[in-house]
This record gives structure tokens, C-alpha cells and sequence, in this order.
């Protein structure tokens, strides 16, 4: 087996464990009957788990730790949380349980592109083909679902979001041991007569003082509060809103992945063709179409379902783009802590913002009979996706118009 291949089914698992639980997470919680900041506080466990990440868990992983042996500890003990967010229903409890599983996995999210960078000879090249290992497992977990739910799934059923998730977790745990050895980076980085700092994080954040990388953080920032708000909103519009069963959501929503395969593997030579900024622009504006459609087409199912193929423009062409990007851009032993930096935003402060905006937002815009006024809702992130663009064309000069041979 090829180390593509190796690390393509790494990337399979490793997204397949989050596409478990994501779509339904928010709906869950409902049935639960946790409560909007109740259910904010979960969403924000991700934002606590990336700043610990950046300074504790990537930090083993660029200095101490070899990273496939990080990945197998990580995901074992996640698994576990995983199970107990299956049976606690009490919101502190799941809490605690949701908070445990996000510590141990995210980091293993930029750990896991480390790897991929480290042991592929042309990541601009090749990063997108193995990335999209992920979008295959997304797409893959969803069907179980078609059996495990019915089309008015109660909490009891829906709990299954985390048992498969576990399932698949312990599945990674035991294939990190068999992945390429990469070991961490303690030497000094070639012609350079002193050692690297011995805190990687700390100097992954220095680099924020470059113009080019600051504007993209800020506009990483917007861009990640619309696609987590994506998750928040998108289960229950479809299955309130269009009339999408909520054993068939999932699938629906798994389109996007199905798109984002094309997109993944189109993905290098979009780069060299369009470069970092004109790709970037194509991928936020992805999420302005989209948004703008929920708001204006509720009423046509075929146009909603259509419009999920966009989910793959918006993914790989910016999220997908920047971390190619951080790889070519960052010293080779920061990149882990680097990637963690990004995946702050990512998965993290935008996680958190958007759990916090989006639930309150449902809430300001839902009648006293319980209908949404799902028009004015999109339009908010139709409009952040228009001001991220105009920032990124306006202020974000990189060094290299696109990737160069050999990053």
C-alpha cells in the first residue's frame, strides 16, 4: 500500500468520526431539552479544546511526541467520550463527557495534516487527493443512519450519532500505529546557527505580525462563524423548513461532501491556475450563494438539495486552500502548531461564534407559534461572507501569487 493510500484512509476515519455526529449535534440537544446557551456552551467546547491544543497538544506533537503515536492515544480515549455522550442526557454531564471528546480530538485535526505534509513528497500537489479521504468518510458515516433513524427520530435513536462515532474513533486509534513514523522536530531548521524555540506555538503566532498572514487570520475568523453556522442551522431548516425526513437529512446534507471530492481533486491544478487569493475569493463566495439561496428557494426542494453541491466549493477552496497555504508559508517545525493556530479559527473561535450567534439568532427570529423567519437568518452570513471577500481582494498581498514546485 502506497503512502497515499495510507494516508488517504487516515484522513477517511479521521473526518468520518466527526461526519457522525456534526449534522445532528444541535437537533440532539434539542430533543434533549437543553437550552440555547446551554446549548451554545457545547458548541464552544470546541474553541477550548483548539487553545489548548495550540499550546499543549500540538506542542507534543511538533516537539515531544511522535505523531502517529499521538493520534492512537488521542483517539482511543475520545472514542470512550464519545460512548458516554451516547447515555448522558443530564446537561452537565454531557457536557463534561462532549468537553473531554473535544480536547482529546481536535487537536488530532491539524496533527493529522501534519502528517499528510510530512510524508508527501509535493503537498500542493497532493494534499487535496489525500484530504479528500475526509470527504469520503463524511459521505460514508451518513448511511448508517438511514437504518439507524426513522423519519421522526426521537433522542433514543439519535444517540447513535455518538456510538458510530466511537466505533469509528477506536477504528482509528488501532490504524494511527500502522501510519508513516514522524517523529517530532527539535533541531534547528537548516542554516540557521541557534535551535528552533523550543515553544512552537510561540513562534507560529509571531507570524501574525506578517500583513498577508494577519489578514488571512482575520478573514479565516469570518469565514469559519458562516460554515460552523452552517452545521447550526442546516439540519433544522431542512427538515422543518423544506420537509426533508430527518432520516434522509444526513444524506442530503452529505452531498456537499460528494461535491467536494470533484473539488479536492481539482484542487492543485485550481491553485496553480487561479493562485491562493483568486481560489480563497471562489471558495467564500461559495458560502454567499449558498445562504442566499436557503433564503430565497425554501420552497423548491430540488434547489435546496442542488445547492448542497456548493458545500464542496466552499470547503476546498478555502478551508482546504489554507491549510495547503500555512504549509508553504510556515517553517517546517512549527507547521503542526501552525496548522493548530488555523484550526483555532477553524474549529475553534468560529465554532464558538457561531454556537453563540446563530442559536440566539434562531431564537430573535422564531415567532411565538415557532416559525422561523429562516430569510432574514441567511442573510446575515450571506452578508459576513461578502465583507470576508472584500477584505481578502482588498488586503491580502501573499509573497507568491500561487504554490511554487517542491512546497
Amino acid at each position: 500500500m502506497t503512502v497515499r493510500t495510507r494516508l488517504f484512509l487516515m484522513m477517511v476515519l479521521q473526518l468520518a468520526v466527526w461526519g457522525a455526529w456534526a449534522p445532528k449535534l444541535f437537533p440532539y440537544m434539542g430533543m434533549l431539552g437543553f437550552s440555547p446557551w446551554q446549548q451554545s456552551l457545547v458548541g464552544s467546547a470546541w474553541g477550548i479544546a483548539s487553545v489548548a491544543g495550540i499550546f499543549f497538544a500540538n506542542q507534543f506533537a511538533d516537539r515531544r511526541f511522535a505523531a502517529e503515536r499521538f493520534m492512537a492515544g488521542s483517539h482511543a480515549l475520545s472514542g470512550l467520550a464519545l460512548a458516554a455522550c451516547a447515555f448522558l442526557t443530564s446537561f452537565w454531564p454531557f457536557f463534561g463527557a462532549y468537553l473531554i471528546f473535544s480536547l482529546l480530538y481536535v487537536p488530532t485535526l491539524s496533527v493529522s495534516n501534519a502528517i499528510a505534509f510530512a510524508n508527501l513528497k509535493d503537498p500542493a500537489k497532493d494534499f487535496g487527493a489525500v484530504r479528500m479521504g475526509g470527504t469520503v468518510g463524511w459521505v460514508l458515516v451518513s448511511w448508517p443512519f438511514v437504518f439507524l433513524l426513522g423519519a421522526k427520530a426521537d433522542a433514543s435513536q439519535v444517540r447513535w450519532i455518538f456510538l458510530v462515532a466511537a466505533i469509528v474513533s477506536f477504528a482509528l486509534a488501532a490504524y494511527s500505529l500502522t501510519l508513516p513514523h514522524t517523529p517530532p522536530r527539535r533541531n534547528a531548521r537548516a542554516g540557521e546557527p541557534q535551535a528552533a524555540d523550543p515553544l512552537a506555538w510561540r513562534e507560529a503566532i509571531k507570524l501574525l505580525g506578517v500583513p498577508f498572514v494577519g489578514v488571512l487570520f482575520l478573514v479565516t475568523f469570518i469565514d469559519s462563524v458562516i460554515h460552523n453556522g452552517y452545521f447550526v442551522m442546516a439540519d433544522n431548516f431542512l427538515t422543518h423548513r423544506v420537509g426533508i425526513a430527518g432520516n434522509l437529512s444526513m444524506i442530503v446534507l452529505s452531498l456537499g461532501q460528494l461535491a467536494e471530492i470533484v473539488t479536492m481533486l481539482i484542487l492543485g491544478s485550481v491553485l496553480v491556475r487561479l493562485g491562493w487569493k483568486t481560489t480563497m475569493i471562489v471558495g467564500i463566495l461559495g458560502h454567499a450563494v449558498r445562504f442566499a439561496v436557503f433564503a430565497f428557494f425554501a420552497d423548491s426542494v430540488p434547489v435546496i438539495v442542488a445547492v448542497q453541491l456548493l458545500h464542496g466549493v466552499c470547503y476546498a477552496f478555502f478551508f482546504a486552500t489554507v491549510y495547503i497555504f500555512v504549509d508553504a508559508t510556515f517553517p517546517k517545525d512549527v507547521r503542526a502548531s501552525a496548522q493548530g493556530l488555523f484550526n483555532l479559527l477553524i474549529l475553534g473561535i468560529g465554532n464558538v461564534g457561531a454556537s453563540f450567534l446563530f442559536p440566539s439568532l434562531i431564537a430573535h427570529w422564531t415567532d411565538a407559534a415557532g416559525t422561523v423567519d429562516y430569510r432574514s437568518l441567511f442573510m446575515v452570513p450571506t452578508g459576513m461572507a461578502a465583507l470576508a471577500v472584500l477584505l481578502l481582494a482588498a488586503f491580502f498581498r501573499p509573497p507568491q501569487r500561487g504554490p511554487v514546485d517542491g512546497v
